[in-house]
């Protein structure tokens, strides 16, 4: 889609000439702000990645070490997956959610609320203690990590999102709406110059006519006023002889 030789449909005068420029000022001040907008979207989006990489291999690395801290504490303790189901009356974490403001985009960001004490204090009381509770809190960090990565996942899908939006009116704006001002614009101009030609031609062709309205005036009025004992046909002689006005050329007038 190109605006090159697309032009609005407007009838030129001075008023729509002001308006064209107007909004033609106001586009571009929009495609600026719109432009800054993405630069510091792009800047966010970047630094996201950035932290989703590094929290995908910290994840990886986490689980790793869980799944071996529960080996360690099935080996030294046995099954305890009904243990942890009679104690776990109450959640020990909590996720809470949160609004960030990212060059007028709005980003849900996650947070983990550990609860006070603990349910699982007697489990592993007869034996494998240490490796539950090794367990126990690698899987905590292991729940935070994901917590994390969730957050960074779902700001990079929604400013994903808004940086195609953007980039889409960005584009509209500086391939289509800019150059089909522009083109209004210069047609506009074009036109109003015609006009004012033709108007300066007008003129000059009424001004012609007066002066010569004015000098046949001037001669008539000379023939009636000239002396009785002068022949009239002399005096019309010498007032349509070389003076006449097909002969003649009229001096250009300068407005």
């Amino acid at each position: 889609m190109s605006g090159q030789n697309a032009r609005e449909n407007v009838f030129p005068t001075r008023m729509a000439l002001t308006n064209t420029k107007l909004r033609l000022k106001g586009a571009q001040t929009g495609h600026s702000l719109l432009a800054k907008k993405r630069d510091a979207l792009m800047m966010r989006f970047r630094e996201i990645l950035r932290k989703v990489d590094e929290a995908k291999r910290k994840m990886g690395r986490v689980m790793q070490l869980a799944s071996f801290s529960l080996a360690e504490v099935t080996y030294a303790a046995g099954d305890i997956s009904y243990l942890v189901q009679e104690q776990a009356k109450n959640a020990a974490f909590k996720v809470k959610a949160r609004q960030e403001n990212v060059s007028g985009v709005t980003l849900p960001a996650f947070e983990v609320e550990r609860a006070q004490g603990s349910d699982f204090n007697l489990t592993g009381l007869g034996r494998g203690g240490q490796q539950v509770l090794r367990a126990k809190e690698v899987y905590a960090k292991a729940v935070e990590t994901l917590v994390e990565l969730a957050t960074l996942q779902t700001a990079f899908t929604v400013l994903d999102e808004v940086i195609r939006a953007t980039n889409r009116r960005v584009n509209a704006i500086e391939h289509v709406i800019i150059p089909r001002l522009d083109n209004t614009i210069k047609f506009i101009i074009s036109e109003l110059d015609e006009m004012d030609r033709e108007e300066f031609f007008r003129l000059k062709k009424v001004q012609g006519k007066k002066k010569r309205d004015a000098e046949q005036a001037e001669r008539l009025k000379a023939i009636e006023g000239a002396p009785s004992d002068q022949p009239v046909k002399d005096l019309v002689d010498d007032t349509t002889g070389p003076g006449d006005l097909l002969a003649t050329k009229d001096e250009d007038v300068i407005f």
